[in-house]
This record gives structure tokens, C-alpha cells and sequence, in this order.
């Protein structure tokens, strides 16, 4: 390409021109070094291609023909917006159906020369076709299939023609011709390899120049995957660095010791209104025996939503509380609890007063609708509002045990005396600046013992990538008494059944969930658009055709903060029957008396995510309900939700996730801020404790990565969090 050209040198950051450069940018490629690193997403096989007179039902195929016909339209029953095109090739004809894209029929014109790739499939009536295949126009046709793979007949050597993630205006063809014209130029070899020549050897992995060739240009499959095992180790190495180089450099701040008595603990759990899980009594101890050391404490508790997380961080907090700084024998260390919403903030900061009533500690609220402290003076069962001045007086002098509170808590007004223990729920849902914004909030520049809490089930090579700083402690027993929610599977013949006992639950006092895929209807003139169920078209024909006498209401992510904690409350309180949703509520407030869950369209959604949103309704012990409402037939999709009717486990639902929708599926809105590449080795548990071992190794030998400049780099402008 003649137009992608370094600026003066081949340096790796040396920056692109061309007239492509705003396309590139889009796909995050700016440098050489980022057009090197934009790896194929996958290969289409010179053994795939085929003329349309051999094909048969099943095989996986790459064609090339000339359209012939053009349409779109939608079907029948459901309305689904359809592209459809006949191709030719000379030897016969096929059709290419595009369900929910019908955009391709308005690209691919009549007379367009085309390279389409996907699964021959066969109708009813016999006639086979191709269904959602992915496509490229071509320039002209390949003499024959067995010619070449492109359109300009050029000579190809590799076994597979690569396949680019693309943007508009910059095609997978483009991207490969790119990326040879680097080659040609030297630019892979000029880039310095950061993996150690050591670690190479010892995985038997490519240096860089040479898995560069073979993940762009591989002449046969072995070569790609090991370019692509070379790759993913590299980029879980680096986080592994960088998480191993933040967990030394807030260990070196030193902390307080927390020690207490171990009776006096079991004293406080005791008055608890239940008894405490095994899985929460480990958690415990080890959480406080981590806190008896001189170095701070990083650790992660998992659990599955209604484990009792809240009970576990309840009994760490009462220990630090209960210890004095040393050389005193007044005042307390200091907990402050960060939850991700004003509402669940506020729940929290209710539970902790079912806890600590029987104690002289007082508990501090701080949200940006206001603040609170409990006890009260003028009434020891009740908390009180108070001023964010005399709040704030009351931390920063010590009076304040335990401070509950938003991002509100990480204001520079905030100073507590003698800050031992910070407890972080949701911890996923804070940015990294936020956290250490969080725990460097000490004048003796002491870090607190740190605990982060999460609900959502993670695989555990996953967990041990992405929380490679923290100890994982696991909760994976649900407390005495809480049933199995029953979850079924609900095609649309079977809908007005599901609405019949709906009635019958909210007659009986229970509420409902309604989680929508969309918040607002597609639009009609947009072909491309998904025809799925959006939360206000929903709750408009639920309130007026089948739920008439009920009140309903809604929540989205486009509402203001004060919006939904406004209708989180009165769906708690009980104001509101059915509240209809999108996954928003995965993680939410408490509602025990909401029993049933409904959820359209639940092919869309991750079985993870699935489990997560069924526990919204397994928070007592009234029977429980999930609804799983499908249009699909899709065997893949029915056979991840039949796993979730079947399992109870979010953790093992979670590695199930991962092997049925596989590495690229799972990363989905890039939360984990891992590429699809780094998502594979999620699935290859030797090659991230490989990685974790050598980053280890590696700052055992050079701490501060004076002699590894290359990997310093890499871990300086990385986006990781220092404490995830």
C-alpha cells in the first residue's frame, strides 16, 4: 500500500501516513509497531475454496463468484430484517442470506465481484445456501480456485490467507498488504523483542521478528499457532509484570497490624441473626490472619451473589475497629467501605447497623445526596442526618469507625486519622485512579489492608491474569435455608403460561424482574438493526396488555444516578411490582422479596452474566423463579442455556462460558482490557502459570526493570490497573 508509509524511520513508534491514517487510528493502529501488532483474527484455508457445483451441506467453504442478485426484506413471523444475493461462479449458482444484516444486499450490488466464506446450509426444501457469511468485494475473480486466494492474482505461498478486524474504510485486504510492504522494508526485525532470549528457550517460543512473519504470513498451521502461543504469553507476561511490580511497591508502604483475638471475633459473629457458612469462617480467618503482618493486606473475595460477602467484610471491619494504634490506648483504626451506587452504599450502611447496634462504634454515610451517622444521639436504634462539614470533622479526628460511601469517598475533604482497612464491593466497577485515589489516604503514608469484593464469577486463569496482585479467597456456599432458583427455558408458545404464574406470585406479594437486551426500540429505517425487546417498548405492553392492575416501572443505564437509585428504592420498598430492566441490575441492592426473574432475549447474554442476574432473585427463602425467554434454535446457544438450567455454580458456569463461547466471545466489551489473543491463553492454564513464574522471577532479579527496558516500556504504557 503505497500510502502507508513510516514518516522517516522503521523505529517501532515511529507514527504512519497516508491517506488511511484516521481509518487506522479507529482500529488503534497509529505506529509501525501497532499496524505489526494488528494480528490476523483468523485464516481462511486455500483447502476451504471450492466451486459452488462440489459444495454440500456442512462444509465450511470459501467461494468466489459475481452477484447476480440483490434483495432485502424481512420474515414473516418475526420480522427480522434479511440480506439476500445469488452468487455465480461459472460452474453454478447459490444463495448468501444475511439474517439481521441486510445491509450486505445493499453493498453487494449486482455485478459485484465477491469472496464470500461460511457454512453451507440446506432449507427445507433441500436447496443450500449460505448463511451469514462473511464477505469482501474483490476486484475480479481468480482464474480458478486452485490459482490463487486474492483477486490480483498474485502468487501465494502461505496455507491461508489472513483475515483482519476491520473498520470503514480500511478492508482485511488492505491490512495485508500493508503489513508485507513492512516486511518487505525490514520494519519486523528492527523492533526490539521484550521477551527475554532465556524464556524463549525455555517455552520453545519464536523470537519476535519470526512470530511476526508467521501469525501474518504462515506457510502451514503450526506456524501460526505457535506465533499465536508466542503472543498471547507475551501480553499475559506483561500484566503478570506489572501486577507483580504494584503488589511489591504497595507491600514496601508497610501497614498497620491488626491482631485480635480470635474469641472476640466469634463472640461478634455469634450475635449475628444466622449462622456463618463455612466457606465465610475461612474467609475470615484468613483475611485477619493476613492483617497480623506488618505488610498490607491485597486480597480478592469472590463470591456468587447472596454468599455473604457483606458478613464477611462486617466481621474483618470489627477487628480492625476493636484494635488501637500502637502507644494508644484511645481511638480506633479506621475501615471506609466504597460501593459503586448511592443506594447500595446505603444498603450496606443499613446492614452494618444490624451488626454493630450492640457496640459504642459509630458508622458515618457520605453520598453526594447527603450524609449520615448512626447512632443517633436523640434515638441509639436510628441513624440521623448531618452536615458533610461536621461528617467530615468526626473522620478526619477519629470519632468515625467506619465510613460508607461512594466515589464521594475519594474527595480530598475526606482525611481519616488512622486509616487501617479499606473494603472495596464491585471493585470492577471503579476505575484504577479511583482505587488508589481510595488507599493513599494515610498521613503516616501507610497503605491500608485491602479488600476487594466481587460477584461475578471468573475463570480462574482469569482471576489469577487480571488479579495477579491479590489473594483469591473464594465463597462458594450460598448460607442455610436459600433454595435453587427454578429456571427454565421459555419459547414463545410458552409465554402466556409464564405470565399466568407471574399473577399468581405478584398476587401473592412477590415482584418481578424484566431484563431487556435494549433500552429504546430500532429503528425501522435501519436494516442493520437487531429485533430484540427494548425496556420501554416492554414495559408499555406489559403494563397495558398483561399486567394491567400492576404497577411497572423501569431502569437503564442512560437514567441519572439519582434517577435509579430513586427507582431502586421504591422497587425495594415494595412502591413497584415489576421492574423492567436491562442487565444494569446484574449488580444491585437487595430485594428479597422480589421472587421472579424474566429474561428476553436470553441467548444475548453471557452465561456469567446469565447467573449473575438470576441471583438478583435468590435473596430469601421464598422459591424463586427464572424465566429464560428465546427465540433461537441455534443449537450452541440452547446447549449454554440448558447449562445454566442444570448448574448452580457461578464459578464453574464461568469456565464453561469460556470454553463455549471461547476466548474472543468472553472478552466481549473489553472489560478485562485483555485482547482476543490474550483471552486464548485464558484457556491454558500451564501457559499462565508459566508467565506468573517468570515475571516473578524476572523482579526478583531487577526490581525496578533497569536492565529490561523493553518490558519496562511495555509496563509504563500499559493500561493496568495497579490494583484491580
Amino acid at each position: 500500500m503505497s500510502d502507508i508509509s513510516p514518516s522517516n524511520s522503521l523505529g517501532a513508534h515511529v507514527r504512519l501516513q497516508g491517506s488511511h491514517k484516521t481509518a487506522l487510528v479507529r482500529l488503534g493502529i497509529d505506529t509501525v509497531a501497532d499496524l505489526l501488532y494488528h494480528f490476523p483474527a483468523r485464516y481462511h484455508h486455500i483447502a476451504n475454496m471450492k466451486r459452488i457445483v462440489d459444495l454440500q451441506k456442512g462444509d465450511e467453504v470459501i467461494i468466489y463468484g459475481t452477484v447476480v442478485s440483490a434483495k432485502t426484506k424481512k420474515t414473516f413471523k418475526t420480522n427480522v430484517p434479511v440480506g439476500e444475493i445469488v452468487v455465480d461462479d461459472g460452474s453454478g449458482k447459490i444463495t448468501a442470506t444475511w439474517f439481521h444484516q441486510a445491509f450486505a444486499a445493499s453493498v453487494l450490488t449486482v455485478g459485484t465481484s465477491v469472496k464470500l466464506a461460511g457454512k453451507v446450509q440446506e432449507k427445507k426444501s433441500g436447496v443450500l445456501y449460505l448463511g451469514n457469511p462473511e464477505f469482501e468485494k474483490t476486484k475480479a475473480l481468480p482464474i480458478d480456485v486452485g490459482d490463487s486466494l486474492f483477486s490480483e492474482g498474485e502468487d501465494i505461498q502461505a496455507f491461508a490467507a489472513p483475515v483482519y478486524p476491520e473498520t470503514k474504510g480500511i478492508t482485511s485486504r488492505f491490512i495485508m498488504h500493508a503489513v508485507k510492504k513492512l516486511f518487505s522494508l525490514g520494519a519486523h526485525e528492527l523492533l526490539a523483542d521484550p521477551i527475554p532470549t532465556d524464556v524463549l528457550k525455555r517455552y520453545n517460543l519464536p523470537s519476535l521478528a519470526t512470530a511476526l512473519v508467521w501469525i501474518h504470513t504462515p506457510e502451514k498451521e503450526a506456524d501460526a499457532r505457535a506465533a499465536r502461543k508466542r503472543f498471547a504469553f507475551e501480553e499475559i507476561f506483561m500484566i503478570q509484570v506489572a501486577r507483580a511490580q504494584a503488589r511489591a511497591m504497595y507491600h514496601s508502604l508497610g501497614a498497620y497490624s491488626i491482631a485480635p483475638d480470635e474469641n472476640t471475633i466469634v463472640a461478634f459473629t455469634d450475635t449475628f441473626p444466622f449462622p456463618l457458612t463455612t466457606a465465610q469462617e475461612h474467609a475470615i480467618v484468613a483475611i485477619i490472619e493476613d492483617m497480623g503482618k506488618d505488610e498490607p493486606m491485597t486480597r480478592l473475595l469472590e463470591g456468587d451473589v447472596g454468599s455473604g460477602k457483606t458478613v464477611v467484610a462486617a466481621a474483618t471491619a470489627y477487628a480492625v475497629v476493636i484494635t488501637s494504634p500502637e502507644g494508644q490506648d484511645f481511638g480506633t483504626f479506621q475501615v471506609a467501605y466504597m460501593a459503586p451506587t448511592e443506594i447500595l452504599a446505603s444498603q450496606h450502611f443499613t446492614s452494618f447497623q444490624t451488626y454493630f447496634k450492640h457496640l459504642p462504634i459509630r458508622i458515618g454515610l457520605i453520598t453526594g445526596s447527603g450524609c449520615k451517622v448512626f447512632p443517633s444521639k436523640s434515638n441509639p436504634e436510628e441513624a440521623t442526618n448531618i452536615s458533610r462539614a461536621q461528617l467530615l470533622k468526626w473522620v478526619a479526628n477519629g470519632e468515625i469507625a467506619i465510613l460508607f460511601g461512594t466515589h464521594a469517598l475519594i474527595q480530598k475533604s475526606v482525611s481519616f486519622k488512622h486509616f487501617g482497612y479499606a473494603i472495596i464491593d464491585e471493585q470492577h466497577r471503579f476505575g484504577t485512579a479511583q482505587r488508589e485515589k481510595l488507599v493513599h489516604r494515610d498521613g503516616d503514608n501507610r497503605a491500608p489492608h485491602l479488600l476487594s469484593m466481587t460477584a461475578t464469577p471468573i475463570p480462574r486463569t482469569l482471576a489469577l491474569t487480571i488479579y495477579g496482585d491479590l489473594d483469591l479467597t473464594l465463597l462458594d456456599e450460598l448460607p442455610a435455608g436459600r433454595k435453587s432458583v427454578h429456571t427454565s427455558i421459555i419459547t414463545p408458545d410458552m409465554r402466556e403460561k409464564v405470565y399466568d404464574h407471574i399473577k399468581t406470585e405478584l398476587a401473592a406479594g412477590r415482584q418481578a424482574y424484566v431484563i431487556c437486551p435494549r433500552i429504546d426500540e430500532p429503528d425501522p429505517d435501519k436494516r442493520l438493526a437487531l429485533n430484540t425487546k427494548s425496556v420501554k417498548a416492554e414495559a408499555a405492553r406489559l403494563s397495558h396488555n398483561i399486567f394491567p392492575d400492576h404497577t411497572i416501572d423501569i431502569l437503564h443505564g442512560k437514567m441519572k444516578p439519582k434517577e435509579k437509585d430513586s427507582v431502586m428504592a421504591r422497587f425495594s420498598s415494595g412502591e413497584i411490582d415489576i421492574l423492567v430492566a436491562t442487565s444494569v441490575v446484574e449488580v444491585g441492592v437487595n430485594v428479597p422479596n422480589a421472587t421472579l426473574i424474566v429474561i428476553e432475549g436470553a441467548e444475548r447474554f453471557g452465561l456469567a452474566q446469565l447467573h449473575q442476574l438470576r441471583g438478583r432473585v435468590q435473596r430469601s427463602s421464598h422459591q424463586a423463579y427464572c424465566y429464560l425467554f428465546t427465540d433461537t434454535n441455534a443449537s450452541q446457544s440452547l446447549d449454554r442455556l440448558n447449562a445454566l438450567v442444570s448448574a448452580r455454580d457461578g464459578f464453574a458456569l464461568a469456565e464453561m462460558d469460556l470454553s463455549l463461547r471461547g476466548a474472543g466471545e468472553l472478552s466481549g466489551d473489553k472489560q478485562w482490557g485483555i485482547s482476543d489473543i490474550g483471552m486464548e491463553a485464558i484457556k491454558n492454564l500451564p501457559l499462565v502459570e508459566a508467565a506468573r513464574k517468570e515475571a516473578t522471577l524476572l523482579l526478583e532479579k531487577d526490581p525496578h526493570l533497569t536492565n529490561h527496558p523493553e518490558i519496562k516500556k511495555a509496563v509504563d504504557t500499559m493500561d493496568a490497573p495497579h490494583l484491580e
